[in-house]
């Protein structure tokens, strides 16, 4: 049986990794120091034999005991009131948290895939995004601890492949969505649902006409899947290139969850980025992937899982301690 490490397992995307990798025969060690993740998300897989977890931070030493074939690199905080939050642990995990793991990955001789975002390319001057895009990233801005802890940890990737011969692969993620999203983690989709189930006004920020491209969670982790098993080693967009406008994704979500809240505007926040559209004609070469699920489809499973939280859940707000360092 394949051993894999996946980090942030108790997240959004972690957790759903984790699925995948269980439901395709692999013995699973997840990893979260639950600044972030919840529990909640995997629970349903400690009772399994060929699952095991453990409560660490990667940003100090990573041991794994045993063999290892995989390591997948999804911690991070990951939405914006997060990494305001907790900019230092953000830029942390990016760095330490990524070097530890390409020393485990050098150590143990795994293929390591690495979660870089969108993000990189910051407030794009180029539409839609490619990969051989280098991105416009203010490096001192509130966003720039994101931002600038994804592009070193591509950097630091590269490294280690072409000096160390580490086995490396790297996903660019966009705006992805789907069950298990925290309410109120600054993210349009969960934000724009979690208000119209509370009966509260729809929130834009800025005018309204930026655009981002949604990805339905299941499309987003068959793409990694397919990557970490390809041959290439050069970073590769994974993400729904099907655009729409925040005014307009505000107005289908009020349609889709058949309230009638108004929508109500505020400053854009500083470096939003105005575009969000992925290039993927590398991801249909290479590894013969596109999305499958359409939006329409996607949104209305996620507000079935929202519907479903209790209303203690739906009206609670994030309040998350986090410690400085």
């Amino acid at each position: 049986m394949k051993r894999v490490l996946i980090t942030g397992a108790a997240g959004f995307l972690g957790s759903h990794l984790c699925d995948r990798f269980i439901n395709e025969g692999f013995y699973v060690i997840g990893m979260d120091n639950l600044i972030t993740g919840d529990l909640k998300n995997i629970e349903h897989l400690f009772k399994l034999e060929n699952f095991d977890f453990y409560h660490h931070d990667v940003t100090k030493f990573v041991h794994v005991p045993g063999e290892l074939d995989y390591i997948l690199h999804f911690a991070s905080p990951a939405s914006p009131i997060d990494y305001l939050k907790i900019p230092i642990q953000t830029l942390k995990v990016g760095s330490l948290g990524t070097h530890n793991l390409l020393g485990l990955a050098k150590e143990k001789k795994a293929r390591i895939l690495i979660a870089s975002t969108s993000e990189v390319y910051g407030d794009p001057l180029v539409h839609p995004q490619n990969e051989d895009y280098y991105g416009n990233v203010n490096t001192i801005g509130p966003r720039g601890v994101y931002d600038e802890a994804k592009r070193f940890q591509e950097s630091i990737t590269m490294a280690y492949h072409t000096y160390h011969g580490v086995e490396t692969r790297i996903v660019r993620i966009f705006n992805t969505y789907g069950p298990r999203m925290r309410l109120n983690d600054g993210r349009v989709v969960p934000a724009f649902i979690g208000q119209s189930l509370r009966g509260e006004d729809l929130t834009i920020f800025g005018d309204g006409m930026q655009t981002r491209s949604f990805c339905y969670v299941d499309d987003l982790v068959e793409g990694i899947y397919r990557l970490l098993f390809s041959s290439y080693v050069f970073p590769v967009n994974i993400g729904n290139p099907d655009e729409i406008t925040i005014k307009d994704f505000a107005e289908e979500i009020i349609k889709l969850t058949e309230t009638d809240q108004k929508i109500i505007y505020k400053p854009l926040p500083i470096n939003d980025p105005l575009q969000r559209q992925p290039d993927i004609a590398k991801a249909k070469e290479i590894l013969g992937w596109e999305p499958r699920v359409s939006r329409h489809d996607g949104m209305k499973k996620t507000i079935t899982y929202f519907k479903s939280l209790s209303k203690e859940e739906l009206q609670r707000s994030e309040h998350r301690d986090f410690q400085k360092k």
